[in-house]
């Protein structure tokens, strides 16, 4: 995206902010989490998710450029 980015301070994180990126807050998440229903989590922000591959990780940014 070729946006500066920068990790959340500890007020940030209490509300689910695991970063920024440009002036975006994001939350970080395993894809895992899109399946875990019964979590008794609200987060406002716009996800990131991840998986881990053979090669490294695959990213899925959708929420952020659409």
């Amino acid at each position: 995206m070729k946006k500066n980015y920068r990790l959340a301070n500890p007020d940030e994180e209490s509300k689910g902010i695991d970063g920024f990126i440009g002036d975006i807050p994001v939350s970080i998440k395993p894809e895992t989490y899109k399946i875990k229903k019964g979590l008794n989590e609200s987060i406002e922000v716009k996800m990131v998710y991840y998986e881990k591959i053979k090669n490294g990780i695959e990213v899925d940014y959708s929420e952020i450029i659409s």
